[in-house]
């Protein structure tokens, strides 16, 4: 059962990664094929790049809540599941498998299998992941990337 549990959470964070935010706003908002355009990258820089600012932080926006959204889901998944709802190997199992979800929507967001396996570097995903794991080191990581950039 813990099984089938990490597979499903697995499947679902990596569609949820998967969807190509890039593409579809960049098609809707500007009228632009962001792979077509700079990078060729289908995230937040990159529709940035191609077609403007206010589709960027759209973009942004939307990959950073497919990390959150990964994690929460995992936990409805875990806690929807679970035949028990205490001790300590359940709270070990529900982090792993939050954490599983995130890294999936971050693998799915590079590798969508909607676009070919061609999408973008995940760090939107990755930081919406990290934001609901831990929003202490999200917000030090954050302060580092803008201090960095």
């Amino acid at each position: 059962m813990i099984i089938a549990k990490f597979v499903a959470v697995v499947i679902m964070g990596y569609l949820l990664g998967s969807i190509p935010f890039g593409v579809l706003i960049g098609k809707r908002m500007a009228k632009v094929d962001v792979r077509q355009g700079g990078s060729g990258k289908t995230g937040a820089t990159n529709v940035l790049r191609t077609a403007g600012g206010k589709a960027g932080a759209v973009v942004a926006s939307l990959d950073l809540l497919k990390g959150v959204l990964a994690v929460i889901f995992a936990g409805l998944i875990w806690w929807g599941l679970s035949g028990s709802k205490g001790g300590s190997s359940f709270w070990w199992l529900l982090s792993s498998a939050q954490v599983t979800a995130a890294l999936a929507a971050v693998a799915g967001h590079i590798w969508p299998v909607f676009l070919k396996f061609h999408g973008g570097r995940g760090v939107a995903t990755f930081f919406g992941g990290l934001i609901a794991l831990c929003p202490p080191a999200a917000i030090f990581g954050g302060e580092v990337l803008i201090i960095g950039a």
